[in-house]
């Protein structure tokens, strides 16, 4: 959301760099989340806690978003056209990669699930195949985002007025999830 939010408002070129370097955090997110799983197979009693820990983070995110879109919403946005360096965009997608600790709880839930399956091993060319897939698979998603938004252009403003939103329903439903998963 964030990779169409930048199309929106900076341009296209723009979403492009912050997808780059969202994509390179993956990559490094996707091989920590292979040596975790490696680790909580070996101990399963972790899981537990790292759920916990995870329903601190839904609530905290969840409220941030509620609290910048209602900051966000009594003012009025004016057009302004500001000067954005590729590098900027490029190191605030690293930077918003870094943190999106979603990424890690699902690269490890999706690794476990193919090690218990017999998909893989825990050899250096399934972890690579792993990694440059997660990285590949996102920049393509963030790439059809950015795609797509600007067909949509017309009503690229009301989707940034709503982001906020529509990303503090989403850590809600996570924590809900989570809460969910943690006592049933």
């Amino acid at each position: 959301m964030n990779a169409a939010k930048i199309s929106a408002e900076k341009g296209k070129k723009y979403a492009v760099y912050f997808s780059v370097g969202v994509c390179i955090i993956i990559a490094l997110q996707a091989y920590i989340a292979v040596n975790i799983s490696k680790f909580l197979f070996k101990n399963p009693h972790i899981i537990d806690y790292l759920m916990e820990l995870a329903l601190v983070i839904f609530a905290l995110l969840a409220a941030y978003f509620f609290w910048h879109a209602k900051k966000k919403q009594g003012k009025e946005k004016k057009v302004k056209y500001v000067s954005v360096s590729r590098r900027n965009s490029f190191f605030k997608g690293m930077f918003l990669g870094v943190l999106n600790l979603l990424t890690l709880p699902f690269y490890c839930g999706l690794n476990a699930t193919w090690k218990v399956s017999g998909w893989i091993t825990y050899n250096w060319q399934d972890t690579l195949t792993f990694v440059v897939s997660a990285a590949t698979g996102t920049f393509s998603i963030l790439y059809i985002y950015i795609f797509y938004f600007h067909k949509l252009e017309v009503k690229s403003s009301k989707f940034s007025k709503y982001s906020d939103y529509i990303l503090g329903v989403l850590m809600l439903l996570l924590m809900v999830l989570t809460i969910f998963r943690l006592y049933s």
